[in-house]
């Protein structure tokens, strides 16, 4: 098979040296693909600037992905060129539109007013003389939901992370998710759950039942492999 794994996060620049980023390492993408290298599959590994990755490996292609637009263009670009999509990436929910001293800033706060008003780049990296700056974010667009678009029978294995939530709505939340993009299985996490030793995890199918709780990286990486294949010969 041809697997297509995204791991490590997003950086959604700023100016030309600043970025918003998250603490997504890619380790469990890293970990997962080396068992599909070990089960004889081809790996498309897109990873953040920071992500770990695994050594190099005849049948492994290594992508640096640097903000959501790129991953957007790339997995266009892939998805339907592979088997299966195993999406672990963190993807920032928010990019910059703009960044600019509040005393520049539009008085009023109305969304056209927002949007219209650019302030004047005179340098690539924004000034730090100002003792406050304002930013304003958009929405970035939620890839996972596009996956089965750009190829309808390719496998899709998506995650949800959250912090400090009940068991209850953490499978809540993941089953929505598996609904909305159509994913053949959600990897359902907590952060609070989340070790150096340990890593807790719910795998859902696509009717939203837990198939599998696992219990480090390792046993994840495993499932998923598994999981994959077994999908693939019905």
């Amino acid at each position: 098979m041809k697997i297509l794994i995204t791991a490590g996060g997003t950086t959604e620049p700023i100016d030309t040296v600043r970025g918003i980023t998250n603490f997504a390492t890619g380790k469990l993408g890293k970990i997962t693909a080396e068992h599909f290298l070990e089960a004889g599959d081809d790996v498309i590994f897109f990873a953040g600037q920071t992500a770990l990755i695994p050594k190099p490996h005849k049948r492994l292609t290594i992508f640096r992905i640097s903000d959501t637009q790129m991953l957007y263009q790339m997995m266009e670009t892939w998805v339907p060129k592979v088997d299966a999509v195993i999406h672990s990436m963190a993807v920032s929910d928010y990019r910059p539109v703009y960044m600019t001293g509040i005393d520049h800033f539009p008085q009023s706060l109305d969304l056209k007013t927002l949007l219209e008003y650019r302030p004047e780049k005179k340098e690539n990296k924004i000034s730090s003389k100002a003792p406050y700056q304002v930013m304003l974010l958009e929405k970035t667009p939620k890839i996972i939901s596009q996956v089965k678009k750009w190829h309808p029978k390719v496998i899709l294995v998506g995650f949800k992370l959250l912090s400090g939530v009940s068991q209850a709505h953490l499978i809540d939340i993941a089953q929505q998710k598996g609904r909305e993009s159509r994913a053949d299985f959600i990897v359902a996490n907590d952060l609070t759950q989340v070790t150096k030793e340990k890593h807790r995890a719910l795998i859902l199918d696509h009717k939203q039942n837990i198939v599998a709780q696992l219990e480090t990286k390792d046993a994840i990486a495993k499932e998923i492999v598994r999981k994959t294949h077994e999908k693939s010969h019905e």
